[in-house]
C-alpha cells in the first residue's frame, strides 16, 4: 500500500513536506482513496475476508479433505454469510486446498524442439516437398491415455510419396 507514504511526506516534521495533493497526483491516485484510507486503514470488506478466512481455516483443519465447496457450506453452516466464489478466492489465496486434489491441464508447454528444423526456406516459411523417394521425411509422436496407462504412438511419413513409411513396430 502506498498511502502510508503519503502521510509521511506530508507529515509536519518531515524533511521536506510535500502536500497530499501533490503526492496523490504524482503517483496517479485519487485524494479522496487516500483520505478514506486515513479514516478507515482497514476496510470493512478486509476485515470481513480476515474472520471468513479464519473460520474457513478452521473448517478446513477439522477436515482436510474439504475443498472449497464444502468450506462454503460449512461457513454458511456456521452463519457466515459468503458466496462461493468468495470462499474460492479466499481459500486460494491462502492455499486451502483438498487433501486429494486433481491436477488437470496445467498448461504446459512444450519445450524446445530435440532437433533442428531441415523444412525450412532460407526467406522464410516450410518447404514440405521432396525431389526424391527418402530424402524428406516428417515424424511426430502422440499420446493417448487408455485405462491401462499411456500408449504412445509414432508414424513416419515420406514427403515424397505422402505415405506412412515407418512406426515403431515396423522398425525392429
Amino acid at each position: 500500500m502506498i498511502y502510508p507514504l503519503v502521510r509521511e511526506l506530508a507529515a509536519a516534521g518531515a524533511p521536506v513536506r510535500v502536500p497530499v495533493a501533490v503526492t496523490c497526483r504524482v503517483l496517479g491516485f485519487s485524494r479522496q482513496g487516500y483520505y478514506q484510507w486515513v479514516r478507515e486503514p482497514v476496510s470493512q470488506r478486509d476485515y470481513q475476508d480476515a474472520w471468513l478466512t479464519n473460520a474457513a481455516l478452521d473448517a478446513h483443519a477439522d477436515d482436510p479433505e474439504f475443498g472449497y465447496r464444502l468450506v462454503a457450506d460449512q461457513l454458511r453452516a456456521a452463519g457466515h454469510h459468503a458466496s462461493d466464489n468468495r470462499v474460492w478466492r479466499l481459500c486460494r489465496d491462502q492455499r486451502i486446498i483438498c487433501a486429494h486434489s486433481v491436477k488437470r491441464g496445467l498448461g504446459r508447454r512444450p519445450g524446445p524442439p530435440v532437433h533442428d528444423d531441415l523444412i525450412k526456406r532460407p526467406g522464410g516459411g516450410r518447404d514440405f516437398t521432396a525431389a526424391a523417394p527418402n530424402r524428406v521425411w516428417l515424424t511426430d509422436i502422440t499420446e493417448h491415455p487408455t485405462a491401462e496407462g499411456k500408449l504412445y504412438l509414432c508414424a513416419i511419413k515420406d514427403l515424397w510419396s505422402n505415405r506412412i513409411v515407418a512406426t515403431p513396430s515396423t522398425l525392429g
